[in-house]
């Protein structure tokens, strides 16, 4: 029996992958995070299927579950909130199933920063614009970053940044940012992306507190920070560009 991880995605149901929806209605047991999934999610389950909210959990208590349905012959799904790669915390849990030799595999999700890019009908690599970006998170009361993950050394790359776990501390990370972006640049939040309650602020860098204490921004919400949040004037790319010799080169940027 296998272990599955897989990305619930951003919050709506419908918004889980074919494989994922599949895996979770062949599977006796999941294991989800109660804050962050939709009931709607839970319906793909089967009939029977025994179903833990992980919330009130600790890590050693959900590895033992997943130990113990392993053992009893279940396949077991893993639900993730966004992507498993990007803050989901499989990392450790993958690494104490490898010390039980439990099999599992790892099921990609949508993650909330391209659900959020969506809601903002923008593309977040724009040419001549911006062709990188950075994801990171805010360090608070949560596990510490490495010390040269800083803002401040991101920004100064002038990358478009997506922020993660930050909507609380939108005052520090706008002084973080103003010296490398300006008071100008172009920012976006989206909170509670593809959910009921999902909203949308754009607006500049110098303002971003104030737009999020007005929309009463709290939780599960993305930052953006670039300049082609509000690109116009740039030139096509060359992926489909009449000049491009189609036969013989592949897609490319």
């Amino acid at each position: 029996m296998t272990v599955h991880f897989v990305g619930a995605g951003p919050g709506a149901a419908d918004l889980i992958t074919v494989r994922g929806r599949d895996l979770l209605a062949r599977c006796g047991v999941c294991l989800y995070p109660g804050s962050m999934t939709p009931p709607d999610l839970l319906a793909y389950c089967p009939p029977g299927a025994e179903v833990v909210d992980t919330a009130g959990l600790s890590l050693e208590q959900i590895v033992a579950k997943l130990v113990e349905a392993h053992r009893a012959g279940h396949d077991v799904a893993r639900l993730c909130s966004g992507d498993p790669s990007l803050y989901s915390a499989v990392a450790e849990q993958m690494r104490r199933l490898d010390a039980a030799g439990v099999p599992y595999e790892v099921v990609p999700g949508v993650p909330a920063f391209a659900a959020s890019a969506a809601a903002l009908k923008r593309e977040l690599t724009v040419p001549e614009v911006g062709q990188s970006l950075v994801i990171t998170r805010v360090q608070a009361r949560s596990t510490k970053m490495p010390p040269t993950e800083t803002l401040a050394a991101f920004a100064a790359t002038g990358a478009t940044l997506a922020l993660h776990l930050a909507i609380n501390y939108v005052e520090r990370v706008t002084e973080d940012l103003k010296p490398h972006y300006g008071e100008d640049c172009p920012v976006a939040v989206v909170a509670l992306a593809t959910q009921p309650g999902e909203t949308v602020v754009r607006g500049v860098l110098g303002e971003l507190p104030m737009l999020v204490r007005e929309a009463g921004m709290t939780r599960a919400a993305t930052i953006f920070v670039g300049r082609v949040l509000a690109a116009t004037n740039f030139p096509d790319s060359f992926l489909y560009s009449s000049a491009r010799d189609r036969a013989n080169q592949p897609e490319s940027l």
